[in-house]
């Protein structure tokens, strides 16, 4: 459960919620567009699994190091190059997002809210970003609570001529045409966005069964999730046409004092997308030069947001089509390889539960761990694909025994892994 929400939370990020990308990848088609999110949907269930499945066989704590193990060296640098990519387009994004939103409820000039977005992304990505993003993060539950309170009220408010409203919706911008081509290109955005994190997160689980299981569930709460966000916009197709943020739109019909909350939710995903993008962007950039961070950090965002005065809706129907169809490249290398290798992964697993038991017993001052015990994990841990199994194992182990120890214990040193892992 823990890996699904995770999962659910690296996908439900500031497009989804201005509204924006589900109309111009799903709700732009009609009714179509609803089967369309269906279908994006399980690939996401379906790709997410093996993304995480990845990372917990290679116990992965960069995707680089899966990219470089799992391809050849030409191909391992072009995905790391389209994540590279990625991260500074989508924060491009993120910053002319930002302008849009508070323009739309406020009638600011766009640049205005760009500006300071961009302001306090520099301000706090030269300080401890994993304490202000760990804040921010909190915000992602009550997006998902919005879109639940707005599809219950556009089905209570069913509209009588749905007819009209599907043929309203077919008059929006749709960038990647047939539906079919749209949903595969949503999943390559999505995914690619969240491969990295993705990777790490299911490197912090040496089970691959378990990981699966959770990128399963995560993938079919992010369906419902989709769908009914598609579905809401849809049935208010005649409220938020025309709108750079349409949930913003969607809101303000309800009542406005609904919209003046959402604006700021909204805005704060924006920023937790954001921080997330050049700071890693950063990070990567500087990876030999650790002490160029600062001013490489610096200039990117000053770039981005130079480059964020093509506009919200403009950047968003030529950009992101690029992304997804690199994404679609991306995770397609990834499942190849898992599909080719599934039974050496399915193997593995099997070797780490066995591995895992023994060190319980030996962690267990009431078993008796003997010799030929100690003779067999050694044999297992030999056996292992992985280097560094053992080194996971047993931190689970003990975490697994500080929980049963300590319930209050276990949840602040469950927080503090999330910020280390972020």
């Amino acid at each position: 459960m823990k890996i699904a929400l995770a999962f659910v939370g690296l996908l439900v990020g500031a497009g989804f919620a201005t509204g924006k990308e589900v109309i111009q990848y799903f709700v732009s088609f009609g009714y179509l567009g609803i089967a369309g999110a269906v279908i994006a949907g399980i690939v996401m269930a379906g790709a997410g699994a093996v993304i995480l499945q990845l990372g917990s066989y290679f116990l992965a704590r960069e995707h680089k190091f899966v990219f470089n193990n799992l391809t050849h060296p030409i191909v391992s640098k072009f995905l790391d190059f389209a994540v590279t990519f990625t991260m500074f387009t989508v924060g491009v994004v993120m910053i002319a997002g930002a302008g849009s939103t508070l323009d739309q409820q406020f009638g600011w000039p766009a640049w205005i809210g760009s500006l300071v977005m961009v302001g306090i992304v520099m301000f706090t990505g030269l300080m401890d970003v994993d304490k202000v993003s760990s804040i921010i993060s909190f915000i992602t539950p009550f997006i998902i609570i919005a879109v639940i309170g707005a599809f219950i009220y556009s089905l209570v408010n069913f509209p009588a001529d749905l007819g009209s409203l599907s043929e309203l919706a077919q008059q929006q911008e749709s960038p990647v045409k047939p539906w079919i081509l749209s949903a595969l290109n949503y999943n390559g955005l999505a995914l690619v966005l969240g491969v990295s994190m993705c990777l790490v997160i299911g490197g912090s689980t040496a089970n691959p069964r378990e990981v699966g299981l959770g990128g399963l569930m995560g993938g079919l709460l992010y369906t419902v999730m989709l769908l009914m966000s598609a579905v809401t916009l849809l049935l208010n197709m005649d409220k938020v046409e025309g709108s750079d943020v349409p949930m913003l739109s969607m809101f303000d019909t309800i009542h406005p004092i609904l919209a003046s909350i959402m604006v700021w939710v909204i805005y704060g995903l924006i920023y937790n997308t954001c921080i997330g993008m050049f700071y890693a962007l950063g990070r990567r950039l500087t990876a030999k030069s650790p002490g160029k961070y600062a001013p490489v950090f610096l200039v990117t965002c000053v770039v981005g947001f130079g480059i964020s005065f093509v506009g919200f809706e403009a950047l968003m129907t030529y950009v992101y089509p690029v992304i997804g169809y690199v994404g679609i490249l991306t995770i397609g290398v990834l499942v190849a390889w898992w599909i080719k290798n599934r039974e050496m992964i399915k193997k593995e697993g099997l070797l780490r539960e066995e591995i895992h038991s023994l060190v319980e017993k030996r962690e267990n001052p009431e078993e008796d761990f003997t010799e030929e015990d100690h003779k067999t994990l050694s044999s297992k841990l030999e056996e292992s694909d992985m280097d560094n199994t053992g080194e996971v194992i047993e931190a689970e182990v003990c975490d697994d025994d500080s929980s049963e120890e300590d319930e209050d214990s276990s949840s602040d040193a469950n927080s503090d892994a999330a910020k280390t892992s972020y």
